[in-house]
């Protein structure tokens, strides 16, 4: 009807120009979010509309074509008691990005594999299936399981595999190496004096020149430095007439005093002399160096602006406004990085330069996230980030694809002209519709 007509021509769409005969648009607080491009099947829309800027269903992908998509417990249960082939089984979140990476493998394995095994996959994020998890010790995303004859057999770990890996493991599966247990720093044979939230000040009276190393299990520069600070200390810790001690605390563990001296990034090494903080020094990492400095202890040279202090029309980013921003933005390129990356410092000043460019579109933004930080190293590995620098493109907050192209300002600028050109063709080829 000609009401119809009027309200198709207000919003700019024309559905007798679809193949289908209709277009769906998708509006968010009264306002046009995005057009709805998948299938149009009940499934798919409701899952749209759960979280329209979430990844599209998994099922949807024709490449994935030959992974048995399961989606509810009851399904999985009839599965294993049915099917007579060996089963592995992929529990995944859809917002995972080391499940987003490993799809394309496990797609490509179960075509590879078709009609000896069974290749499934199942979203297990919703805490109904909380039960199922616990089970099958899903504790991380994705977990796989292997199943024969509706049995449980083996969890399958390498998270770095291609399709013929999976392949190959799926003719011969064997359970996980177990991980020989890492014996704790403060528990080894270590000349590293290791003090607690109790020990701490009473050690610090007793020794007047103290360097201090705080670190966390987990990181892996203090894994790197360990090494360097065990040397020295075996040379500065056993002389009677050394300049200074070596200490160390596990600030995952003793939290009080990491708190006290605001401690945000590991290994974090500071100086105490007669019990007070004097400096903090970035720059000892290595043996010589820290010897070298205890005897003659000196001002570390001013510290050096961090990018996020310097004004810049790019977007710093971190593990609480991350997401929320992003689905604000049509187009955003994400530089995942680590301050003490070499090839993080080259591309920074490109990355800066392209943001100068289109800091004037408001649907285009140039972010970054400093993996390094608090709870940006959770982000950074949920967003399948595995070196540093690490370029990703987000559609309105979702993935959409990895940046790999050029890391100066012809590259950054450019695969930003391209997205936008693509933009206007829509516009123009709408206009030409009406």
């Amino acid at each position: 009807d000609s009401e119809g007509r009027k309200l198709c021509k207000k919003v700019k769409v024309d559905p007798s120009s679809k193949t289908a005969g209709f277009e769906i648009l998708h509006y968010k607080d009264g306002t046009f979010h995005t057009e709805y491009n998948r299938p149009a099947t009940l499934k798919s829309m409701v899952a749209f509309l759960k979280d329209p800027t979430g990844a599209p269903l998994w099922e949807e992908n024709p490449e994935a074509k030959d992974v048995v998509h399961i989606e509810t417990e009851k399904d999985f249960k009839k599965l294993l008691k049915r099917e007579e082939k060996p089963i592995l089984m992929m529990f995944y979140a859809p917002w995972c990005g080391v499940c987003k990476r490993m799809q394309p493998i496990f797609q490509q394995a179960a075509t590879e594999t078709k009609g000896k095994y069974v290749l499934a996959g199942m979203n297990v994020h919703p805490a109904e299936f909380d039960g199922l998890k616990q089970e099958f010790d899903v504790k991380g995303y994705p977990t796989f399981c292997y199943f024969e004859k509706g049995k449980f057999l083996h969890h399958y770990e390498n998270y770095g595999a291609t399709a013929k890996d999976i392949a190959d493991w799926l003719k011969n599966p064997q359970p996980p190496q177990p991980k020989t247990p890492e014996v704790p720093w403060a528990e080894s044979d270590s000349a590293v004096f290791h003090l607690t939230d109790e020990s701490f000040d009473t050690f610090l009276q007793q020794h007047s020149s103290v360097l201090l190393m705080f670190y966390a299990p987990w990181c892996g520069h203090c894994k790197k430095m360990k090494p360097e600070y065990d040397e020295a200390a075996e040379i500065l810790n056993r002389e009677a007439d050394s300049p200074g001690v070596l200490a160390a605390v596990d600030a995952t563990i003793h939290k009080s005093v990491a708190e006290r001296f605001k401690i945000s990034g590991f290994p974090t090494v500071k100086y105490f002399e007669k019990g007070e903080e004097k400096y903090t020094l970035p720059q000892l990492r290595t043996k010589d160096k820290i010897i070298e400095w205890l005897q003659n202890p000196q001002a570390p040279p001013p510290p050096e602006q961090s990018w996020e202090e310097k004004p810049s029309s790019v977007s710093h980013l971190g593990a609480e406004d991350f997401r929320e921003a992003l689905k604000k933005k049509k187009h955003a390129l994400v530089m995942f990085y680590a301050p003490w990356c070499p090839h993080c410092k080259n591309a920074v000043p490109h990355f800066i330069t392209a943001a100068e460019t289109f800091k004037e579109d408001r649907k285009i933004v140039y972010a970054a996230v400093d993996c390094t930080k608090g709870q940006n190293h959770e982000l950074c590995k949920q967003e399948g980030v595995e070196g540093y620098p690490t370029f990703s493109y987000y559609n309105y907050g979702k993935f959409s694809e990895k940046y790999n192209g050029e890391r100066g300002e012809a590259g950054f600028t450019g695969f930003m002209r391209s997205l936008r050109g693509r933009d206007q063709e829509k516009v123009g080829k709408r206009k030409e519709e009406l």
